[in-house]
């Protein structure tokens, strides 16, 4: 007999470890679990919990053609709880997942997608071609990657990028899908090139860049990168490194773009960008340790700006990470001046919040509940101490690259 309260736990699945994703070249691969990897998160599809309710030996199959990324969507599992057996509801999987992807655009028939991947090498990357390079695997092999560019009027893309898109709510956190018809969207596709066991040259999706063009008074342009995803197969192999820098060299030559930006960038992301950044500006005159030591300036914005549209914002991050790269910290007053100018830069929010509270209460504004939600000064040191150290942490993993330079 069923016992459901026993083996209720057996109905619950971690999402991220029973979808499994595939970018299929050969027909063999869909057995192949070599080839297979896992969403880094999927709460935006199955909620905060990231559980799926009411399958044993569940495992949600979303394969993708290696280049056209046509979809593959199937769910397999030994027993699936019923309302008319158990009372119970069991999670609509395909809804869920089907949602988020382009609509009536995926096979649930695994016989109709494995014909589709045996005429996957027929497919060409779309817009044009900005740079190929040669990546060394960590066998030994040389692995051939192309990015390519593409706007609002490349033909025939657009389906191609939705597909591309649908990965994004599974590896960036707070993701939307762009209304990628905007001529103001600009669009970079990275692809490994590959000749296939035929002899034919194919091409396999390996990452992409979004960016968007924001109007910037008068008559200028503020490009913000939206999106960069690298995926799971091709990480470690440099690509989003390769992606941020073909970004920066498209606008690096119009006068009419200000500085670039980044929306909600990622730690990792973060991470990436400052390695470049720093790598780029330690040569201006203006980041040399002699001029590093007496304080951020002007001239750093300005350098900085005219060698990669780098706004001051991350102008400033960049100074701080070239600041500590010549920094002694084995002597405690060089190493203490730095901490004190990056903390009071880190504290400034926070000063000037109080201050404004202060100016409001001086005009008889009743400031209590904010005053409550302020951090006593006491923690706040706490607080900022760990601030720093976190941040100190990451620079150092810059400083580190840029060192084995």
């Amino acid at each position: 007999m069923f016992d459901l309260e026993k083996e209720l736990p057996n109905y619950v699945s971690e999402a991220v470890d029973v979808v499994e994703f595939k970018l299929v070249r050969y027909v063999e691969d869909l057995e192949d679990d070599s080839v297979t990897f896992h969403p880094a998160m999927a709460h935006q599809i199955f909620g905060e919990n990231e559980k799926i309710f009411g399958y044993k030996d569940l495992k949600v199959k979303l394969y993708f053609t290696a280049g056209p990324l046509n979809i593959y969507l199937g769910i397999d599992y030994s027993h699936k709880l019923s309302f008319e057996e158990h009372n119970i509801t069991p999670d609509d999987i395909t809804s869920l997942v089907s949602e988020k992807l382009p609509a009536g655009c995926y096979y649930t028939n695994i016989d109709e997608f494995c014909n589709v991947v045996k005429k996957a090498p027929t497919f060409q990357p779309f817009g044009d071609k900005i740079v190929q390079f040669d990546v060394k695997s960590d066998s030994g092999r040389e692995r051939r990657f192309e990015i390519y560019f593409c706007d609002n009027k490349t033909q025939k893309f657009f389906s191609y990028h939705a597909r591309f898109e649908s990965f994004i709510m599974w590896y960036i956190d707070a993701a939307s899908y762009i209304e990628q018809d905007d001529p103001r969207w600009l669009f970079f596709f990275c692809f490994e090139k590959y000749t296939d066991k035929d002899g034919n040259i194919c091409y396999a999706s390996a990452g992409y860049g979004t960016v968007y063009q924001y109007y910037a008074y008068p008559a200028n342009i503020r490009p913000r990168i939206s999106q960069l995803i690298v995926l799971p197969p091709f990480q470690k192999l440099g690509i989003g490194s390769r992606l941020i820098k073909i970004i920066y060299a498209h606008f690096e030559s119009h006068k009419d773009v200000i500085d670039i930006t980044v929306e909600d960038p990622s730690e990792d992301f973060q991470s990436i960008r400052n390695y470049i950044d720093a790598k780029m500006c330690k040569d201006l005159p203006a980041f040399q340790s002699e001029k590093l030591i007496q304080g951020f300036s002007k001239d750093m914005i300005a350098e900085a700006r005219a060698k990669a549209k780098i706004n001051p914002l991350q102008c400033r991050r960049i100074y701080e990470i070239l600041r500590l790269y010549y920094t002694n910290v084995h002597n405690s007053q060089e190493y203490k001046a730095y901490r004190l100018d990056v903390k009071k830069r880190l504290n400034l929010m926070y000063i000037l919040h109080k201050r404004n509270l202060e100016k409001a209460e001086k005009r008889g504004v009743d400031v209590t509940a904010a005053k409550l939600g302020m951090t006593p000064i006491t923690e706040r040191l706490d607080q900022l101490h760990e601030e720093y150290n976190v941040l100190e942490r990451e620079y150092q993993r810059v400083i580190k690259k840029l060192k084995d330079l």
